[in-house]
């Protein structure tokens, strides 16, 4: 394969029906552009070494582990998806800053019963296509899991018990007397905190850590471009430029697969 300035050896991957190649001359971008445009859709890692088992996994939550926003769920309850779920989009788009849409948001929903969130857990909320397979698979190859969301620890705290994360970093939702306040406890997790999360469980492993971190959209940015592999999954297009990669065409497992493990080492419960 010849383009662009950019020639590339190609070999089987591991994966079936996957492809692996060496590439040549050329730049980041346009590499990217050249691939994309020639296997779309793909799942997609590039990287400058042979991809290596990460020791830490850091993951965004809405609509990256879950099929999900939360807070247009919760919304819902409330009668105000449509206006919650515009700001949601605009958010993650990166057309509006983080913290302010989320406060925002939440504010809209100050007076809903905490019952909400139980009932919106049991019939809205799932898990990813492929989520556990990851998560449980990795944690098998000793990798450390972290769930880091810009959601809320009512709803991460749960999920991360489903699909087997080790820790948990969420904002948290005010309650008192039974009823949302339209507040929030404590700091916000925002781009800044996921990018310092990844960062500081690196440092406890030690120097040259692997490192893999997952998101969707424009608060996954910082951490996706601070991990060793960042994989940009059903993305928005801020995140899907500014990662190393893609899963595209297939369920979450597909990381997998880009990482080079061998589906009999896979854990399936």
């Amino acid at each position: 394969m010849e383009e662009r300035g950019i020639s590339a050896e190609i070999s089987p991957l591991i994966a079936p029906g996957g492809l692996q190649f060496t590439a040549h001359g050329g730049d980041r971008t346009t590499l990217f552009e050249v691939l994309d445009r020639t296997f779309q859709p793909a799942d997609l890692l590039i990287s400058d070494h042979e991809p290596r088992l990460p020791q830490l996994f850091v993951s965004d939550m809405d609509s990256t582990m879950i099929m999900a926003e939360c807070i247009d769920e919760l919304a819902d309850f409330a009668g105000l998806k449509p206006q919650i779920a515009a700001i949601t989009e605009r958010a993650m788009q990166g057309e509006l800053d983080f913290e302010s849409a989320l406060r925002e948001r939440v504010l809209l929903l100050r007076g809903l019963s905490e019952v909400a969130i139980a009932e919106c857990l049991a019939t809205r909320i799932a898990p990813m296509p492929g989520a556990r397979v990851l998560v449980e698979t990795l944690k098998s190859k000793g990798c450390k899991t972290v769930l880091v969301t810009g959601g809320f620890h009512q709803f991460a705290d749960p999920v991360a018990e489903q699909l087997g994360f080790e820790m948990v970093v969420a904002n948290r939702l005010e309650i008192n007397g039974g009823q949302l306040t339209g507040g929030l406890v404590g700091g916000i997790t925002d781009s800044g905190v996921k990018r310092a999360v990844l960062i500081e469980e690196a440092t406890m492993i030690g120097a040259g850590a692997i490192t893999l971190a997952t998101g969707d959209g424009a608060n996954d940015i910082p951490m996706l471009m601070e991990a060793t592999y960042g994989l940009a999954y059903a993305a928005k297009a801020k995140a899907r430029e500014a990662a190393d990669g893609w899963v595209e065409r297939g369920d979450l497992t597909g990381v997998l697969d880009l990482l080079g493990v061998p589906r009999n080492d896979w854990v399936w419960e």
